[in-house]
């Protein structure tokens, strides 16, 4: 079987027919409500659609799935189908063992075998392909039993916690301006550097651990919506975000002074080097590109030219991809609107940040000497800035509370005081709204972290974000100096 994914913008490039056009065939996907990543299950050879594996995918695509997801589930059905047809079977004729084969395939004998995390999601997706068949009387059954409570027999039987990384104050700035920055680890310059947008890269690290956001949520966040365009004040900025939020959550994002003016200093420094680069080459893609002839600030929409219509939006509504090709006219010509650029002049995707943080990670493990902090012994992922957001925050709120409590049995007994006071000033709580988290239960997690951290500073991001004058090389100095010290 073969799998393709539904691209309604590459119908006018490549449909070319006089059986139906492409205008046709876009407005037959609209009004089937097929969005853009549904996908389509395709007979191996005659590429005729395989209709109940094509009814589950549009049973997707009716759920209002974003389009990664709707790419997900279509693979995990398609790995699935691929394992099976090695046994002779395939995924309508599968019985229990043979699912019971793919899974020991998966999380026991393939070359780099599933966790159980990654396992639960292709578990559930088997679940609810399943699930969706009987429903429609396509199987009588389904292939696997089920279990107590009626729960999947082959998901994971140990739930696992969260994967809770922080990082300390040392080693957020050995990150950020070793390793995404390019300095020395006693803050010279490296003329050998050969990254690019170092302070791009830094202003992302800033922002994500200013604001305790998601990856999708502060990577994709528009000039106007931090405050960076004309007629605005400056200083720290509060903007919804819903559409790029997990699970389309709204809420307010507060980033700090100090982050907006990392970001500043990129936008002054290397940003308008870059736009003006890729001005001729978005110029020659502006059909494909959302043009924007005006912004509200105030109300926070935007208007402009998209497929040849004019559409106006309000921008916490759109999503990372409409975000992508959201550009306006400015003296050098086409520019991007969101924050973030890079070369192309469009916003970074999500491999374009794994590749600045690998390559950051391999320059600070190749630097790292006595002076450094130690370094994790598993490479950093940006969301570790969210974690050290929450665990920063949520120490920094309990000891405004009640003080710096070293007694554990006293810590304990005013989490518990803390859950049965007044909700509005429950440290745990704050920190749950500000992470976005849909139950504070998953902010619990956080509790056996907060012990850890230690209180060194005034507020809890004291000269964490922005350029004061401590430099790496003059906390690496003073780490130095203690350490000769306690010897």
């Amino acid at each position: 079987m073969d799998l393709a994914f539904v691209q309604s913008g590459l119908l006018e490039k490549f449909l070319e027919t006089d059986v139906i056009s492409a205008a046709e065939v876009a407005a037959l996907l609209k009004r089937r409500g097929l969005l853009d990543g549904t996908p389509v299950f395709l007979d191996e050879e005659t590429q005729m659609p395989v209709p109940p594996l094509c009814e589950y995918g549009k049973y997707l695509s009716t759920a209002l799935l974003d389009e990664t997801t709707l790419k997900d589930y279509g693979r995990a059905v398609g790995r699935l189908d691929d394992y099976l047809v090695n046994l002779g079977s395939d995924v309508l004729s599968a019985v229990e063992s043979d699912l019971i084969a793919y899974r020991d395939q998966r999380c026991r004998w393939q070359e780099r075998p599933l966790g159980a995390s990654a396992w639960g999601k292709e578990s559930f997706v088997q679940d609810d392909l399943y699930s969706f068949l009987v429903a429609r009387k396509v199987l009588t059954h389904p292939p696997a039993r089920l279990a107590a409570r009626g729960r999947n027999a082959l998901a994971p039987q140990v739930r696992s916690s969260m994967d809770i990384r922080h990082l300390t104050f040392e080693q957020y700035r050995y990150y950020r301006d070793v390793g995404l920055g390019g300095q020395l680890p006693d803050a010279r310059v490296d003329v050998t550097f050969r990254g690019w947008s170092p302070l791009r890269n830094r202003a992302g690290s800033d922002i994500a651990l200013g604001s305790g956001t998601r990856w999708r949520e502060w990577s994709t966040v528009l000039l106007p919506e931090i405050g960076l365009w004309p007629g605005m004040p400056g200083g720290a900025a509060e903007y919804t975000v819903q559409a790029c939020a997990k699970f389309g959550k709204a809420r307010t994002i507060y980033v700090p002074e100090d982050a907006v003016a990392s970001a500043d200093v990129f936008c002054l420094l290397e940003r308008p080097e870059i736009v003006r680069k890729a001005a001729r080459t978005l110029e020659r893609k502006a059909r494909d590109l959302f043009v924007v002839g005006e912004v509200d600030v105030a109300s926070g929409r935007v208007r402009g030219v998209l497929d040849g219509l004019v559409r106006e939006f309000q921008m916490s509504a759109m999503p990372a991809k409409l975000r992508r090709i959201t550009v306006y006219e400015d003296e050098f010509g086409l520019e991007a609107l969101s924050l973030f650029v890079c070369r192309g002049g469009l916003m970074p995707g999500a491999d374009a940040w794994k590749g600045y943080r690998h390559r950051a990670w391999t320059r600070m493990t190749m630097l790292a000497d006595e002076t450094t902090p130690h370094l994790p012994a598993r490479r950093w992922r940006w969301h570790d800035l969210r974690h050290t957001y929450a665990l920063r925050l949520l120490t920094y709120l309990e000891n405004m509370m009640d003080g710096e409590e070293p007694d554990l049995r006293a810590r304990r007994r005013r989490h518990r005081s803390y859950l049965t006071g007044y909700i509005r000033h429950n440290p745990l709580l704050i920190v749950s709204r500000r992470l976005g988290h849909s139950s504070p239960e998953t902010t619990y997690e956080y509790l056996q972290y907060t012990d850890d951290l230690i209180n060194e500073f005034e507020a809890a991001f004291s000269s964490w974000v922005g350029d004061d004058e401590a430099t790496y090389a003059e906390i690496a100095s003073h780490a130095l100096a203690v350490a000769k010290v306690a010897r």
